[in-house]
């Protein structure tokens, strides 16, 4: 079971053309799938659009009465998928944006690595597509490798806070008997993002990157990202998070 797992918070614009698109994708590219998506006590007509996407595709809606942020949402939507799996070995848990910019195109590329063995791909924007991002996204994304120098790193991996990733359920799971009633992840979406990562690494026996190209045209709402606030954070995480180094299960320990 393929999980496709989308923290939403007022995306009635996009909503339902991203669960239309992943359809197709996935009619095409055959595999047994669900979508899940946490409702994020939106006030615009996204619960509608679900409703009507409910009957006609495999949807869960989860729905928050009150709004929890996008990390509160990832949160949701981990222990969701991590209690609903049967086969957690074989199973997978796909977050991806409601906004689509992380586009359901890519979907076949992360399950062929999962079907090859890996168990987190990380989907990696390079530096021509950053060009094509609005204003204040370009602007955080050209800070950020300046931002985590020297405090954080993690093998492998140039890009800590994209969204766009794949998880083998067995290694959510071992993340929620880590943390028990803590949160999975903390702070904003890009801050989110990348403390998740951090802690799924040391768990998972392989990792790989997979470069990935956001479908920043097709959104039709301005961006949400404040490149001055939204860098303070990151920075912030990364001073308390200093030092940290995330390395694979499987890799040699750190001299």
């Amino acid at each position: 079971m393929l999980y496709l797992a989308i923290p939403a918070h007022n995306e009635a614009a996009t909503i339902g053309v991203l669960l239309w698109r992943l359809r197709t994708v996935l009619a095409e590219f055959p595999r047994e799938y669900e979508a899940v998506v946490y409702d994020d006590a939106s006030s615009d007509s996204t619960s509608e659009i679900l409703e009507s996407y409910a009957r006609v595709m495999p949807l869960t809606v989860l729905r928050g009465e009150r709004h929890v942020g996008y990390a509160g949402a990832v949160d949701a939507l981990i222990r969701h998928v991590a209690r609903d799996t049967r086969y957690p070995r074989r199973d997978a848990m796909l977050l991806l944006q409601g906004d689509f910019t992380d586009s359901p195109a890519m979907v076949p590329e992360f399950v062929k690595r999962f079907e090859g063995g890996t168990d987190v791909v990380v989907g990696e924007r390079g530096s021509a597509v950053r060009r094509k991002a609005p204003t204040p996204v370009r602007r955080l994304l050209r800070a950020e490798p300046w931002l985590l120098r020297f405090l954080v790193r993690a093998d492998g991996i140039r890009d800590l806070t994209g969204s766009y990733r794949l998880v083998r359920i067995s290694v959510l799971r071992d993340l929620l008997r880590s943390v028990g009633d803590g949160p999975t992840c903390a702070g904003d979406a890009r801050t989110a993002n990348a403390d998740l990562l951090m802690r799924l690494v040391p768990l998972a026996r392989r990792v790989e990157t997979l470069p990935v190209e956001p479908t920043w045209d097709v959104r039709l709402r301005d961006t949400r990202v404040v490149a001055v606030a939204d860098g303070l954070n990151l920075l912030r995480w990364a001073w308390k998070s200093r030092g940290q180094r995330a390395v694979p299960s499987s890799a040699p320990e750190p001299v």
